[in-house]
């Protein structure tokens, strides 16, 4: 085992220094989504005190522009405190701190990320970066293009953008995935065992993915088609690149557990348009603008670099794995 693991503990040692890098960039963006929330002008003639009621999506219910006290500003500190307890929790656990978990990778090139949810979060992010990256310049390579829906103010869409990943990985992850897991391979039926599966799939006793796997794929190409199924959504270039993060969400949901498919779906949302915003109020330039400016490139190079290197570390990881198998027979 000595030619592994010197090959995945050279590997580890710029994978290491990404995930860290990465880690601080996703730390920095919640103090960065406060000032764009409350102190920022991005939202023209509204501000944080625009009432929730008044949003769109409440448009046909009977809680539109009603007297309710609540504004954007409340509901969004409300989600930045619930991602940043959720964010503690994932440097902190389930097993070990970040900082613990990555010293076997350099030390003994031990590859066991699921120790520590916020590896998996910056490995999977990096990864799903990468990915979104090669199919949307293979589809534009054949002239398949994909734009955003429009919103007409900036606030409103940063308010939304942050609330997406928890109604989506809710309903695609917890109920889509996590309960029909939970009727597939649970040989038990408390309401205890119940949550702790939702919150965890790998902890229920699977040893044929096959299902798993099936089930994963049918959600992630429904995810898809949800991002371009209505009038004002995404077109339908978007539908490839959410239908493979359905899948890779999915996969990290099982793997991983709710924490982290929740924490890399708001790093996709969240954590960017933090960082478009935050170059498009320094710079007065518009948020299309800001997403061609030269940090936001060098964020994106950042994340395919660490995407590379977290395949090849997968890829070389399996092989090893596999060939130890068959020493062992």
């Amino acid at each position: 085992m000595e030619h592994p693991n010197r090959i995945l503990q050279f590997l580890g040692i710029p994978f290491t220094a990404l995930q860290s890098i990465i880690l601080g960039l996703l730390l920095v963006s919640f103090p960065m989504g406060i000032y764009i929330e409350f102190e920022s002008n991005i939202g023209d003639d509204i501000n944080f005190e625009y009432p929730l009621t008044y949003l769109a999506i409440f448009e046909g219910t009977e809680f539109y522009q009603a007297p309710l006290d609540v504004t954007i500003g409340d509901a969004f500190v409300v989600l930045w405190i619930f991602y940043a307890t959720l964010f503690t929790i994932a440097i902190l656990g389930p097993k070990h701190g970040f900082l613990k978990s990555l010293s076997p990778i350099i030390s003994f090139g031990k590859f066991n990320t699921t120790t520590n949810y916020m590896i998996g979060i910056t490995k999977w992010f990096s990864i799903l970066i990468l990915i979104s990256a090669v199919i949307n310049y293979v589809q534009e390579a054949f002239g398949i293009v994909t734009v955003p829906p429009l919103d007409d103010n900036n606030l409103i869409q940063f308010f939304y953008v942050s609330l997406a990943p928890l109604i989506e990985e809710f309903g695609f992850r917890l109920i889509l995935i996590g309960i029909p897991l939970f009727a597939l391979y649970s040989h038990k039926s408390s309401p205890r065992y119940f949550i702790k599966c939702l919150w965890n799939p790998n902890t229920l006793q699977i040893y044929d993915y096959k299902k798993a796997f099936l089930l994963i794929a049918f959600v992630g190409i429904f995810f898809g088609f949800a991002h371009i199924a209505f009038a004002e959504s995404w077109t339908e270039g978007k539908f490839a690149q959410a239908a493979a993060s359905g899948v890779v969400l999915g996969w990290v949901y099982l793997r991983y557990g709710f924490v982290a498919s929740l924490l890399i779906h708001w790093a996709m949302n969240y954590f960017v348009f933090s960082y478009a915003n935050f170059i498009s109020q320094l710079n007065s330039i518009s948020i299309e603008d800001a997403f061609s400016y030269p940090l936001m490139s060098s964020l994106e190079i950042l994340l395919l670099i660490s995407g590379i290197i977290s395949i090849s570390i997968l890829f070389v990881n399996r092989f090893y794995s596999k060939k130890e198998s068959a020493l062992e027979i």
